[in-house]
């Protein structure tokens, strides 16, 4: 495996070594001590799949709220997407700034995203599904959604009229929420 800084600070893309021949090809998608070698030392404790049947489709932007701020760790098994990272953690040498990264089922590669960044992505194929693990669970009164066009974030997503879900819809901006993160 080998890690891929970011523009936003602790945000990785992981790429993993992948063996091939002619009968096909062989991955670790996950090593918890391969992970530690490279910086990071996290204990996931629940694992998420998610479908996407268009492409266009829009999740985010998303996080836990403190107490159970979540790190993810994500992975797009089949199709393609452009995942974001955005460090919304005061104080945080990147603060307001955002990354993306091209996952998909051909690259493998999985993109690490610490806690007090907004997360979300947006589908390049129709078909896609997303694995992902995370360090704290899913807590519904923590859940919350920011507005995926908020003009201070600003975010180039690629697209003009993404499929977003309603509670997307009606997200608030960064500024007129309850998130809060210090670095």
């Amino acid at each position: 495996m080998k890690a891929v800084n970011t523009e936003v600070d602790g945000a990785i893309i992981i790429e993993p070594d992948v063996f091939g021949d002619h009968r096909g090809w062989f991955m670790e998608s996950y090593s918890a001590k391969k992970l530690k070698d490279l910086g990071i030392d996290i204990e996931f404790v629940q694992d998420n799949r998610s479908f996407s049947a268009e492409k266009g489709t829009l999740r985010g932007l998303h996080c836990q709220k403190n107490p159970t701020s979540q790190s993810k760790l994500l992975t797009c098994i089949r199709g393609g997407i452009m995942d974001v990272a955005v460090d919304i953690r005061k104080g945080s040498p990147t603060y307001m700034k955002w990354t993306a990264v091209k996952l998909s089922g051909e690259n493998k590669k999985s993109f690490f995203i610490p806690k007090g960044c907004l997360h979300g992505f947006v589908t390049l194929t129709d078909d896609v599904e997303v694995m992902y693990k995370v360090d704290e669970f899913y807590c519904p009164e923590d859940d919350r959604s920011i507005k995926f066009n908020d003009p201070e974030i600003g975010v180039d997503w690629g697209i003009e009229n993404p499929i977003l879900s309603a509670k997307d819809m009606k997200a608030p901006l960064l500024k007129d929420s309850d998130v809060e993160f210090v670095y």
